[in-house]
């Protein structure tokens, strides 16, 4: 056979590459969202996991225990002074790590110690402070403390309102995914109608000059945006109080406009009770208790004001009747009682009131004391 003869080349073995696992954050994110929790429960467990791993010389928590958790938890008490609260979030971010991620449950640690979590009241402006705080406001910003304080929102929960969320015609306020993912109504002020009104009427506005552009789109919730791929740009579903400027969604890859951030309102409110001179370290977290003790003082029900807070428990919303008790104290001040007395200083001696006996009050004699002969020290 003449011509070139082909050789048969031998085939190469192919290499099936295995895939890597996940790093661990990522799976403790795949499992957070995997059970809807929020954003800001991300944020926070993986803060603590991080702060975990780091305290323990970047050891995996894998090779770690009961006794490590036991040491990191014992130095944010001792060395880290954390307020209880703040442990009890490091110690619930490490639970949720060992039982769901890792799946090894630990048993009951000992040995622990616990920061101390002491009885506290919440600061209540009353209403002349809330009057005197809100006029030192201006723009949204004043608009936001008006609904913080007339329908007892969180912070948070009143930035996430959406349009659709305002049902002026029933008077409530509808807010959606609040503290736990629950859903609740609360009333809606008639006196922030008027102002708000105009708000929106500047959102819409602000809303087509964004379509004009190709924008208009904001973040939706879970998988919303799949199911219906053109309601990110409807009115509806703007947020009522919008941030200056557009924002990269990293979840949809698009710029959208988000809501305002909440740093800049407690920045701003901040200021507002310094100007106001109250002399309080009010937060805007403070419009929400002052809301609850107001309505629990006009003799609204603790069940009533339970259910517009949002509260879970009752027992929750039993600190405000502390705060309502402790507001005004039934007990009488012995110094109120001597003011009672009509004490007149009159020429510099003190005479007594027309209606007590003047043996009631007797001159006591001082010895005259001589610079020349200091008195001295008598023996016990």
């Amino acid at each position: 056979m003449t011509g070139t003869q082909l050789v048969p080349t031998p085939q190469q073995p192919t290499t099936v590459t295995a895939l890597k696992p996940p790093k661990l954050l990522d799976q403790v994110r795949a499992a957070i969202r995997l059970r809807h929790y929020s954003r800001r429960t991300e944020e926070a467990y993986t803060h603590w996991i991080v702060r975990y791993i780091r305290f323990h010389k970047i050891r995996h928590p894998a090779e770690m225990g009961a006794a490590e958790i036991n040491q990191f938890l014992s130095d944010l008490a001792v060395n880290g002074h954390v307020a209880a609260s703040t442990q009890n979030q490091a110690f619930n971010a490490l639970l949720f790590l060992y039982r769901t991620v890792l799946e090894r449950p630990f048993d009951r640690l000992e040995g622990v110690v616990r920061a101390k979590r002491p009885k506290w009241l919440p600061v209540v402006l009353s209403r002349q402070e809330v009057q005197r705080v809100i006029a030192e406001l201006r723009g949204v910003y004043r608009l936001i403390a008006l609904l913080q304080y007339g329908a007892g929102l969180r912070l948070l929960e009143c930035l996430q309102l959406r349009v659709k969320d305002l049902d002026g015609g029933n008077n409530v306020i509808v807010i959606r995914h609040g503290k736990g993912g629950k859903d609740r109504r609360t009333m809606f002020p008639d006196a922030v109608k008027p102002e708000l009104r105009e708000h929106v009427r500047r959102v819409h506005a602000q809303h087509q000059r964004d379509l004009a552009r190709g924008f208009g789109a904001v973040p939706m919730p879970d998988a919303f945006n799949r199911k219906s791929p053109g309601a990110c740009r409807d009115f509806c579903w703007q947020f009522v109080f919008p941030a200056s400027s557009l924002c990269f969604d990293p979840r949809t890859n698009q710029r959208v406009r988000w809501h305002l951030h909440e740093s800049a309102v407690s920045r701003e409110f901040r200021a507002a009770v310094q100007r106001s001179g109250i002399g309080k370290r009010a937060t805007t977290h403070s419009l929400r208790h002052s809301f609850a003790t107001h309505l629990l003082a006009a003799g609204y029900d603790i069940r009533t004001v339970q259910e517009l807070l949002g509260h879970s428990n009752v027992e929750t919303t039993m600190i405000y009747t502390h705060v309502l008790e402790s507001g005004r104290c039934p007990v009488r001040s012995p110094l109120d009682q001597l003011a009672a007395n009509k004490l007149a200083v009159i020429g510099g001696k003190i005479s007594p009131s027309i209606t007590e006996p003047k043996s009631a009050i007797q001159p006591i004699a001082l010895p005259a004391v001589s610079d020349k002969n200091p008195p001295q020290n008598s023996p016990r």
